[in-house]
C-alpha cells in the first residue's frame, strides 16, 4: 500500500488465462515501446510464476529479476528465450 492508502495496481494479478496474456502482449507490442514490453513480459512471469520461469530459462531468479528491471538493456537472444519459455508466439502482420 502507499502512502495514500491506495493499493498500487498489478498487471500480473489479472493474467490468469492465455487469452489475457495475449491481449496484453498484443497490446504493449502494438505501442513498440522496448521498455514496456520488457516490464510487459516481467508481468506476465510473475503471474506464471518466476521460479518455473527460472527453470524452463536456465536462468537464475535473480537474473530474471535483472532482465524485467526498469533500464535493462537485455540480449534479444535472452528475451527470445524467455518468451519461448513463457509459451508465446510472435506473428507479424504487414502494417
Amino acid at each position: 500500500m502507499n502512502p495514500d492508502g491506495y493499493t498500487p495496481f498489478d498487471p500480473a494479478q489479472y493474467l490468469d488465462s492465455d487469452e489475457m496474456i495475449a491481449e496484453y502482449i498484443s497490446q504493449v507490442m502494438a505501442d513498440g515501446d522496448t521498455e514496456e514490453l520488457l516490464a510487459a513480459l516481467g508481468h506476465i512471469a510473475k503471474a506464471r510464476g518466476m521460479t518455473r520461469l527460472a527453470q524452463d530459462t536456465g536462468f537464475g531468479r535473480e537474473s530474471l529479476y535483472k532482465v524485467f528491471a526498469p533500464g535493462a538493456k537485455p540480449r534479444f537472444e535472452t528475451v527470445m528465450k524467455v518468451i519461448r519459455a513463457l509459451g508465446i508466439k510472435l506473428h507479424a502482420l504487414p502494417s
